[in-house]
């Protein structure tokens, strides 16, 4: 009798979905996180699944007039929660302080520049922010932005400007503005940096919660899912941008409330440098907080309470009123 040795049978290779947004920048950011991914973990496949978000559609409304809860991630989410995708790549920056049950922050990915860069038309390529001729439209869709603006450069007009950095930087130069207000990450990820007229100092402007960073977002309990993402974690950004949306979570802001942050870690001290302004740029309440790495969250929690002290509090009130 005869024994036969039974073939083997190959382990099928895992297909592991990533979520993106449609946006070139949010494909150039999905596919750098999927390429890394690829190079750690050759066995596995790789597949991004794209979906369009409230945020892509309304277009022709201002961002904070439409409200701020997963504008950008909502879809994204519910495809987690369904078990069509794996995770979804986020700029970190849109990726809600409070997340839906279920789901949690699972990676974030080492820090861009996260400073506000300044673009301008040519026929003011010889002009910074502060030499633009009064009256001089600027362009933006962030409160926060347009209120340390305000402040700082009372003379300049500010106009709302939608649309993806494209569109943006189209009707720049289609002389629709004199100068638009972009973030330096998104344009040195799509290959634009020559675009940047002027990296917008921090004492100027104070940039967005997780500016300039990928977050990662996965299911609770997912543990294969997180050990795979997790080969991509910066410690010292995440450090940053935990405190930073530590701030951000506390004071229950998002998209229709003027808040700027920025973060600094040296050595074994974390700074965080918190911010809430009025809508019309008048008041600035601008506070800061050192501390140790490990108590980063901590560290924006006690910063928020301290700026609400000191009058943010109110700002915020009045905000919430105006857009009930």
């Amino acid at each position: 009798m005869t024994s036969t040795v039974p073939t083997p049978t190959a382990t099928p290779t895992r297909t592991i979905r990533i979520g993106s947004r449609k946006s070139q920048l949010a494909l150039v950011q999905t596919y750098w996180v999927r390429d890394e991914l690829q190079k750690q973990f050759p066995d596995l496949t790789f597949e991004v699944t794209t979906m369009d978000t409230q945020g892509d559609k309304v277009l022709d409304v201002s961002l904070s007039k439409i409200g701020d809860k997963g504008l950008f991630t909502q879809e994204l989410e519910d495809g987690m929660l369904q078990g069509n995708i794996d995770f979804a790549v986020h700029s970190l920056k849109d990726l809600p302080t409070r997340l839906p049950e279920g789901l949690m922050l699972g990676c974030i990915t080492e820090r861009e520049d996260p400073a506000d860069a300044l673009v301008v038309h040519e026929k003011h390529q010889d002009k910074q922010l502060d030499t633009l001729p009064e009256g001089a439209v600027v362009g933006t869709s962030s409160l926060r932005r347009l209120a340390q603006l305000r402040h700082h450069f009372p003379h300049l007009t500010f106009k709302d400007i939608r649309g993806n950095l494209n569109t943006r930087l189209r009707k720049l130069d289609e002389g629709q503005y004199d100068a638009i207000i972009l973030a330096v990450a998104g344009l040195e990820r799509l290959g634009m940096g020559d675009r940047i007229h002027q990296n917008i100092p921090a004492d100027i402007s104070l940039h967005a919660v997780g500016q300039g960073a990928l977050g990662i977002e996965c299911r609770e309990g997912d543990t294969d899912i997180l050990n795979v993402i997790k080969a991509l974690e910066h410690s010292e950004t995440a450090y940053r941008c935990l405190a930073e949306r530590a701030f951000l979570r506390e004071l229950e802001g998002g998209c229709q409330v003027p808040i700027g942050v920025n973060t600094v870690l040296d050595g074994e001290t974390l700074t965080l440098t918190g911010l809430v302004a009025s809508l019309d740029g008048q008041t600035l309440i601008k506070e800061q907080i050192q501390g140790a790495p490990s108590e980063a969250e901590a560290m924006g929690t006690a910063l928020a309470k301290s700026v609400r002290g000191q009058g943010a509090q109110a700002i915020l009130d009045e905000i919430n009123a105006a857009n009930r």
